[in-house]
């Protein structure tokens, strides 16, 4: 699949840095809040829609871009606590993508059982209200909120002629659109299709991880591996296999071409799953440094070579491969 549109987001990145509030209390005075709430998992192409929407409604009335989103995901707290839920993004890196798209505030809120149990009225008088002040919220036709969900877009509605806020509906395309896209995206990952995954959120998806020791046995075949540990269990990790990947060490905006291998080494007869990070033309001790990896696209299925030798020119075929050449 042709990957368009990518790095969206940096495309809409023409704004002052993006404001970010963890505490509720303290949130300044926003001057003409458009407001639109959400998860926002992935921040892909169909979320981008939403947020121009947003940018551009907030430029409108001369008023300031504020979107809210809860932390940790709500289905921790009120869903089954049986349900492994694999996020696209950490709050951290979604925080970036949002700052990449233009938005003027971030607000971070504890989504906690006493927050759950507000009452679908009590949020939005003494939620919204209280702290947002809203003038005026851009909100999807199917968006629950308050106890047992009781709360949606007909209430909202109903209250903003006492509260003098306009409300804008997201339409049901659009909003279908984006429950197919994440759907989508987390099957593509955990197929190994990146490609497809990458082109619906219009970004090479990427994850972070530290720099730990490993068996040290790539550099005896020429090929030295960062081993990675991923510090974030809900983040989304894709299939077993040998990918082309971009490297960024640290906070250093330097992108270095690598492959990359996630699996269990089965030449080697390993048992335990690694990630292992070859990033070419670079020679430098990184331990205990922090890496984030940009998946291209997938090279190949992880397989058992029957010698070390057939492995070594396996990997010099896929190091071509993706170099691009």
């Amino acid at each position: 699949m042709q990957l368009k549109s990518i790095n969206y987001q940096l495309v809409l990145h023409q704004h002052k840095k993006m404001k970010v509030h963890h505490n509720i209390l303290e949130l300044p005075a926003f001057e003409r809040a458009v407001l639109t709430i959400g998860t926002f998992d992935g921040v892909h192409l169909g979320h981008c829609e939403i947020i121009q929407q947003l940018v551009n409604e907030a430029k409108r009335v001369d008023g300031t871009s504020v979107v809210l989103t809860f932390f940790p995901h709500p289905k921790h707290i009120v869903g089954n606590k049986e349900e492994v839920i694999l996020l696209l993004n950490t709050l951290e890196e979604k925080i970036e993508l949002l700052s990449n798209a233009g938005v003027d505030h971030l607000v971070v809120t504890p989504f906690t059982t006493a927050f759950a149990e507000l009452s679908a009225e009590n949020y939005i008088k003494d939620f919204l209200i209280k702290s947002f002040h809203p003038h005026t919220l851009i909100i999807g036709y199917d968006h629950r909120f308050g106890k047992n969900r009781m709360g949606d877009f007909n209430m909202l509605e109903a209250f903003s002629v006492e509260f003098r806020y306009k409300v804008i509906e997201v339409s049901e395309h659009l909003l279908t659109n984006i429950k197919i896209s994440s759907t989508q995206i987390r099957k593509q990952l955990l197929l190994g299709n990146v490609e497809q995954a990458n082109a619906l959120l219009g970004y090479h998806y990427f994850f972070s991880g530290t720099v730990i020791d490993g068996e040290k046995r790539g550099r005896t075949i020429g090929f030295p591996t960062a081993n990675l540990q991923i510090n974030d269990t809900e983040k989304l990790i894709p299939a077993d296999g040998v990918y082309a990947v971009d490297v960024k060490i640290d906070s250093s905006n330097i992108q270095y071409k690598g492959m990359m291998n996630m699996g269990t080494k089965p030449t080697f007869d390993g048992l335990e799953k690694s990630i292992e990070v070859n990033i070419f033309d670079f020679n430098e001790m990184i331990y205990g440094k922090k890496i984030t990896v940009y998946l291209k696209f997938k090279i190949r299925d992880e397989v058992k070579f029957d010698s070390v030798e057939a492995l070594v020119r396996q990997l010099n075929e896929d190091r071509e491969k993706a170099k691009g050449l």
